[in-house]
């Protein structure tokens, strides 16, 4: 059994200290054993290393899809069905996504906690208030923008880089194809730009990212903290060099492909404008 201990010392292991921010992503089952005192433990541990400390909680339930919308969008438009009679309206209380993890709607529910108020790309978090203040519809990542600026890290927890959700800021930043989503709220239906693409090919990153990077395993998990600023320098970097860098390679991924096609029409054009 992992006690309170053990994680509070895990984490200061790999860096994390007071006063520095963190965008966290966790698996609790990761560890391989019962943490003594479950999600909780591993909130207060986390809380008891580092007092400015983010996650996402997104609500992909708030999610629609239109008869009509802007082409090349990676999406099927009419194509509904079910998923638009089931959508649940946005609101300040809704819990995370079951894919955000338990520590992150375990930081929801904490009395310090904030969230930011888009109706699909939310992040909640306590101590960094500055940060949520400037999400916006049409810069849905801004948070991680500011706590990069702030000298912050990316923590993942038995999770891989499949789950940061700062490499989709990186993609935006080096001038990759976003989407267009839907969610609805009680105020309508609500369009969101900035949508990112899949983030499956992103452990491709792994081996740029060694010198930016601290970890220690912890029961069956790996534990790691990335600094963000270099980070987003390197994938960026790596996007402009290689533009169909961290791309997945399914077939069926259809936010990779639009990319990919996107990528071979402006290759084509600019061999057309020699």
């Amino acid at each position: 059994m992992i006690s309170f201990r053990e994680l509070v010392n895990g984490f200061r292991e790999v860096g994390l200290v007071p006063g520095r921010p963190v965008i966290v992503h966790a698996s609790l089952s990761s560890f391989g054993e019962e943490v003594r005192g479950g999600v909780g433990s591993l909130l207060g541990a986390l809380l008891a290393v580092t007092n400015r400390v983010m996650a996402p909680a997104f609500t992909y339930q708030t999610m629609l899809i239109p008869e009509t919308g802007p082409e090349n969008n990676a999406l099927v438009y009419g194509s509904g069905g079910d998923l638009n009679r089931m959508a649940e309206f946005f609101y300040p209380d809704m819990p995370a996504d079951r894919m955000m993890g338990a520590l992150a709607e375990a930081l929801r529910r904490h009395p310090l906690a904030r969230r930011s108020t888009h109706p699909i790309l939310s992040f909640v978090a306590i101590g960094l208030e500055s940060a949520l203040n400037a999400q916006t519809l049409e810069e849905p990542l801004a948070p991680l923008r500011v706590l990069a600026e702030m000298g912050g890290d990316v923590l993942l927890i038995g999770v891989d880089h499949r789950v940061n959700t700062s490499i989709h800021l990186a993609e935006r930043m080096a001038g990759r194809r976003q989407f267009v989503r839907w969610a609805l709220t009680p105020r309508g239906v609500v369009e969101c730009p900035g949508f990112p693409g899949c983030s499956e090919g992103f452990n491709q990153i792994q081996p740029f990212l060694a010198e930016f990077t601290r970890q220690t395993q912890l029961g069956m998990a790996w534990i790691q903290a990335v600094a963000l600023a270099p980070l987003l320098k390197t994938a960026v970097d790596l996007l402009h060099e290689s533009p169909d860098a961290l791309l997945c390679d399914s077939p069926h991924c259809e936010r990779c492909h639009e990319i990919r096609k996107g990528l071979a029409l402006s290759r084509l054009n600019s061999e057309t404008e020699r």
